[in-house]
């Protein structure tokens, strides 16, 4: 059973974020480098959160305080890496093989955001599945069953909000439009937030708004590259 949980919360919560790698990044070597140039990014906030969380000693308990500094540090580090693209990006252009990251400046944020996801869901969830293997199942005499299939639910909604955050982020500033900065800051700081609900088992509490976040993010991202719904239903079937 340890096995079965192991690969079916792995699937569930890199599974999507390895499929969209494969179709819109894996063939692109400019885009392979930008994407581990943001996850390097991520890294770097999270030492800066680190050492911070480690010099206050008198709040090293309270995970809210190590939380709230580590979102401001991410979202500061994500502003840092919308810099460094929008001033290598005409080097970027010239040596990127795909026609589409030359007509589409968008991608830069998408595949920078897939970075930022895909390294905060790997730190957040490898220890997780490492426990998930055994010597025992959780649930049994205490805690509850349902721990592992939530932090894969949780590592997945954070994984695409990190990538859609990142196009809406880059967008915004582009056009300066600050409110869609703001909805990228405070959300992060809420979705995060909800997360510690779990410590006293109230997942439904910390999924379920953070899924419809997830939701409201994907169409304010679509939207901001010049998506509607016109342009939507031309790719659905039979439309």
């Amino acid at each position: 059973m340890t096995i079965s949980e192991l690969v079916g919360c792995g699937l569930m919560a890199f599974g999507p974020a390895v499929c969209l790698f494969s179709m819109t990044v894996a063939q692109d070597p400019v885009r392979i480098i930008i994407m581990i140039a943001a996850a390097f990014c991520w890294l770097l906030s999270l030492l800066l959160s680190s050492i911070l969380w480690f010099a206050v000693v008198p709040l090293r308990s309270y995970l809210a305080f190590g939380m709230f500094f580590s979102v401001l540090f991410q979202e500061l580090f994500r502003y840092g890496v919308y810099r460094l693209l929008r001033r290598t990006e005409n080097d970027l252009r010239q040596i990127a093989d795909s026609q589409l990251i030359i007509e589409n400046k968008h991608v830069f944020a998408y595949v920078s955001g897939m970075g930022f996801g895909v390294i905060s869901g790997a730190f957040a969830f490898v220890n997780v599945l490492a426990d998930s293997v055994g010597p025992a199942t959780v649930g049994l005499k205490s805690g509850s069953d349902a721990f592992f299939i939530t932090s894969a639910l949780t590592t997945l909604c954070m994984i695409l909000l990190h990538t859609f955050w990142s196009v809406i982020f880059f967008n915004a500033l582009d056009e300066k439009n600050y409110l869609n900065v703001s909805w990228v800051v405070v959300t992060h700081l809420v979705v995060s937030g909800l997360t510690l609900l779990n410590r006293w088992h109230l997942y439904y509490a910390s999924i379920l708004p953070a899924y419809i976040i997830l939701v409201i993010t994907i169409m304010m991202a679509y939207k901001s590259i010049g998506g509607s719904w016109s342009t939507f239903k031309k790719v659905l079937p039979y439309s």
